[in-house]
C-alpha cells in the first residue's frame, strides 16, 4: 500500500514527464480518439456538475483549485470572480493553464506547482479538486478531509472513481501487472468507507455523495464535503 508522499511522486513523474502532451490534447478541442472523445466528454459533464456545487457569483470568495491541470475550472472560477489559488503537481501543466486562462483573469488567480493541500497555501472558502484525489487510498483522503476542517468555510468539492466491478477489475490488473511507464493506479472507493476513513482521522463535517458520469471509459463520482 503506498503511502500519500510516494503517490504523490508517482503523480507528478506521469504528469508533468510521461503524459504532459496527451493531457494538452485531451483538454484541448483538438481532435482526439473515439475512447477519448467519451473521456472528454464525461470530463467535462463532471466539470459542470462540481462547479454547480459552487455559487454563481464567487466575488470576494477564495477558491482552491487543486490538481489545476490545464486550467479548465480555474477559468471559470476566476471569471465568476473568486480569488483563485490554481495548483498542480506538474509544473509543465501549470506553464499550459498559464496560457490558456485568459490574460484578463489573471489578476485573479494565482498559479503554483506543488502539493495541492499544502498548509502554506492557507484558507479558502472552497476548494475544487476534480480528478486530482483518485490515486490515493481512503486513509489518506480522510486524514486530508479532517486536515482541512480548518481551513475551508465552506465546502470541498472532489471526485473519486466508483467502488464498480469494472473498475476493481481494472484495479486489480493494475497491481498484479506493474508497468514501469503505466499511470497511477487509480483507487475505487464506497462512499460509506469515505466517510468511516473520514471520521477515523478526525474529520467532523459532512460527507455527500452528489453524483456518478458514466461516459465510456471516464467513470467518477462528485462527492462533496462541507465543513
Amino acid at each position: 500500500m503506498a503511502d500519500y508522499a510516494s503517490t504523490r511522486a508517482r503523480v507528478e513523474t506521469y504528469f508533468d514527464k510521461t503524459a504532459t502532451k496527451t493531457w494538452e490534447r485531451l483538454t484541448s478541442d483538438a481532435p482526439v480518439s473515439g475512447v477519448r472523445k467519451t473521456v472528454r466528454a464525461g470530463r467535462d459533464r463532471m466539470r459542470e456538475i462540481m462547479l454547480s456545487r459552487l455559487p454563481q457569483d464567487l466575488t470576494g470568495a477564495r477558491v482552491l483549485d487543486a490538481g489545476c491541470g490545464a486550467g479548465q475550472v480555474t477559468e471559470i472560477l476566476a471569471d465568476r470572480g473568486a480569488d483563485v489559488v490554481a495548483i498542480d503537481i506538474s509544473p509543465s501543466l501549470i506553464e499550459i493553464a498559464k496560457k490558456r486562462v485568459p490574460h484578463h483573469l489573471h489578476p485573479n488567480v494565482q498559479f503554483k506547482s506543488g502539493d495541492m493541500f499544502a498548509p502554506e497555501l492557507g484558507a479558502f472558502d472552497y476548494i475544487v479538486a476534480m480528478d486530482s484525489m483518485i490515486y490515493y487510498e481512503a486513509g489518506d483522503i480522510g486524514q486530508k478531509l479532517a486536515a482541512l476542517d480548518a481551513r475551508v468555510s465552506k465546502s470541498l468539492v472532489f471526485t473519486v472513481a466508483p467502488r464498480t466491478p469494472f473498475l476493481m477489475t481494472f484495479w486489480t490488473m493494475g497491481k498484479v501487472f506493474p508497468r514501469s511507464d503505466r499511470s497511477p493506479i487509480m483507487i475505487p472507493h464506497a462512499p460509506a468507507k469515505l466517510q468511516q476513513a473520514a471520521s477515523h482521522a478526525g474529520a467532523t463535517g459532512a460527507l455527500s455523495e452528489i453524483e456518478r458520469v458514466t461516459s465510456g471509459f471516464y467513470i467518477s463520482t462528485c462527492m462533496e464535503y462541507a465543513t
